[in-house]
């Protein structure tokens, strides 16, 4: 996308090609990565010339939207495969990436809230599932799976960071709708226990924590685990959870 126009092919194999190639920007991506990419382990036999027709089309679109000076500067070939020579931050996924490894960085020198912000900064960046207009082969499908977790963590490390820049009261009805949206999270369940715990709702805190007892036990068969029981022993200690 450049200037708000989206110059991506419409092709299926296309998009897919152009992804695998996207998420390694200027590094090669073996052929035969691709070729499992798409095809699994049933290429057609005419693989090499199919995959050399797609490359071909790949560079003629660069070519026809002037998103290079030549096709082949922006995609060469470079045995034992392919380059896009783009730039890390031309790729919202680095630049996500960038941003919570700035936020690990403040979070870890104590200054919560501009750590907070990074954080958010970052998240901002989604707007819905990770190649979500591309049909994703066993490759593509393991990248997404990966990048779903990096937003999961990164949203656990922002409440953390808003909870020790002192947020409270206002963080329940986030955690609320989190926890009723990923019931079992516990990470997320021992955040809002805390927040509530810390706005003087203890009684509330202690529901929220018989509530997910509840369901990992007849979801899962097990019990939560040792931060929950430990904010829970806390709350019957009539402790602020730590």
């Amino acid at each position: 996308m450049r200037d708000g126009i989206d110059y991506a092919p419409t092709t299926p194999k296309l998009l897919q090609v152009l992804a695998m190639l996207v998420m390694s920007p200027g590094k090669i991506v073996h052929i035969d990565t691709i070729v499992q990419e798409l095809w699994a382990n049933h290429p057609p036999r005419s693989v090499r010339t199919t995959m050399h027709t797609y490359v071909y089309q790949l560079r003629r679109c660069i070519d026809e939207n002037d998103l290079a000076p030549y096709g082949e500067t922006m995609l060469a070939t470079k045995p034992p495969g392919y380059v896009f020579r783009i730039e890390p931050e031309q790729v919202d996924v680095f630049e996500f990436q960038a941003l919570q490894k700035t936020g690990r960085e403040l979070q870890l020198r104590g200054e919560h809230a501009e750590a907070a912000k990074s954080f958010r900064a970052a998240l901002d960046l989604w707007s819905g599932p990770p190649l979500a207009n591309v049909h994703c082969g066993q490759v593509l499908s393991a990248y997404a799976v990966d990048l779903v977790e990096q937003r999961r963590s990164t949203l656990h490390l922002r409440i953390e960071a808003d909870i020790a820049a002192g947020m409270r009261h206002e963080l329940i009805g986030e955690l609320r709708s989190l926890v009723t949206a990923n019931p079992l999270d516990e990470a997320l369940h021992g955040q809002l226990i805390r927040v509530l715990g810390r706005s003087g709702r203890r009684s509330d805190a202690l529901a929220t924590y018989r509530q997910v007892r509840s369901r990992l036990n007849n979801e899962l068969g097990v019990e939560p685990c040792d931060e929950l029981q430990v904010l829970h022993h806390d709350l019957l200690s009539e402790g602020e959870p730590a």
